[in-house]
């Protein structure tokens, strides 16, 4: 390629995020890369020019920094571990860019809450050698023990920034002394070794695999067959509902070390075919229902003038509060109480705006309960409906005044967020299959 592209900034409702544009194919595709190389480094190793290149002769590929990440704007440290930062980077690229619809590839980097969360904006999703929990769990025996992700962590630390990690991600390139030195400028971009414990500690303790079945998108899944992580690699495409999984041979985890060729091949037969149709009126949000607590004592209390102007301002400040964290207020729900229902795109989001909302109207003298779930909803028209609202219903019926419940999905979403949380029983919810786990969120 010629003329190298250029660094650009968009500008979006959380930051900037700097981006760079490659090549001037047919196919608008937004790349989630590895942390460890920053848009200013993508130029300094061939091998992945040749990548690069491959890419951009049937794509318009936007690579791009997560905040945090790079040469984009920092992230404070209880938003960093939310996976849905990403995601709303994201979404601010292709809105900065004007962008209605791309095709979405990740590169060991998983970009299921992304597609699960906004099929609309999403053409097709690619997933390169995708884990959806690395840790092992009694129901996950493929996760690595918790002995050997101590191991790993305590080995990474005083290794960072030397490029140590190549003998683990690409184990053929490990006497490649060019490739290890570019590497390790990547890491020390990053972040330092104390930085860089911190942030491998917290995505350890996310668990996405409740995303999975709620991705609708055509998704390609791509593993090489010979890495470690091959069997959490099949395990996502085992559970993403209609995915395509591909293995080719090779032991790199490094997207573009190794044979690169047969991944390209898989990528570009994927994107320029015939891709199926799906439904983007489904999709995952987390549903957030409140009710006011005591509100008919109240009422009696005040007469119902003077209660119908507190809920006004009620009302009003439980929608300002959505809209400040970019939720969609659906409807009150004065049919069976006096609250809201509202989604959000991300869950930690959504567990910050009904801590907030609490807060607020108890300046109204109001005590307010809110209950919190993960999961597919189905869009019908203004409204919202399927499971997963039912459950968020259930879950806050279960709260007591001035607590926030959620679900064991959304606990598990925000793992490693810095959110405490107090283990409230195993419950049966009305309706609903099955026990289920709560949790209320600790003051």
């Amino acid at each position: 390629m010629t003329n190298l592209p250029e660094t650009r900034y968009a500008d979006t409702a959380n930051g900037q995020v700097a981006y760079q544009i490659i090549g001037d194919g047919p196919l608008d595709l937004l790349v989630f890369h590895p942390p460890i190389c920053p848009v200013d480094l993508l130029w300094d190793e061939p091998m992945l020019v040749r990548f690069l290149e491959r890419l951009s002769t049937f794509s318009r590929s936007i690579w791009f920094d997560p905040r945090g990440r790079g040469a984009s704007d920092p992230l404070p440290h209880d938003e960093d571990r939310f996976e849905e930062s990403s995601s709303d980077d994201m979404l601010g690229v292709l809105d900065h860019l004007g962008l209605k619809q791309v095709a979405v590839l990740g590169l060991e980097t998983p970009a299921f809450l992304f597609a699960a969360s906004h099929p609309e904006r999403t053409k097709a999703l690619i997933l390169y050698n995708p884990t959806a929990r690395y840790q092992w769990a009694e129901d996950y025996p493929d996760g690595a023990p918790a002995k050997v992700v101590e191991r790993w962590l305590t080995t990474m630390r005083p290794t960072w920034g030397t490029g140590f990690t190549l003998d683990l991600r690409a184990p053929s390139l490990a006497g490649d002394a060019r490739v290890r030195r570019w590497l390790a400028r990547g890491e020390r971009l990053l972040g330092t070794p104390d930085e860089m414990d911190w942030r491998r500690r917290a995505a350890l303790e996310v668990d996405l695999r409740t995303i999975l079945p709620t991705v609708r998108v055509p998704t390609l899944v791509l593993c090489r067959r010979e890495t470690r992580i091959a069997s959490l690699t099949r395990y996502v495409a085992q559970h993403i509902p209609s995915a395509k999984l591909v293995e080719v041979p090779g032991g790199d985890n490094l997207f573009f070390a190794g044979d690169t060729t047969p991944v390209l091949d898989e990528i570009e037969e994927y994107l320029t075919g015939s891709l199926p149709a799906h439904r983007s009126d489904r999709l995952l949000a987390t549903v957030l229902f409140t009710d006011v607590v005591g509100s008919t004592e109240q009422a009696a209390r005040l007469g119902d003038r003077r209660w119908k102007e507190l809920l006004a301002v009620h009302d009003a400040l439980v929608e300002a509060e959505i809209k400040r964290f970019r939720g969609r207020m659906v409807r009150s729900t004065r049919d069976s109480g006096d609250g809201a229902l509202a989604t959000f795109d991300g869950p930690g989001r959504a567990i910050r705006c009904a801590c907030a909302i609490r807060d607020a109207v108890r300046s109204l003298g109001i005590d307010l309960r809110a209950g919190l779930h993960s999961g597919e909803i189905e869009l019908r028209g203004d409204d919202v409906a399927g499971l997963a609202v039912h459950i968020g219903a259930r879950v806050s019926a279960l709260a007591g005044a001035g607590e926030v419940f959620v679900s064991s999905t959304v606990k598990d979403l925000v793992a490693g967020s810095g959110i405490d949380f107090e283990d409230r029983g195993e419950h049966e919810l009305k309706g609903v299959p099955g026990s289920w786990k709560v949790y209320a969120v600790a003051e």
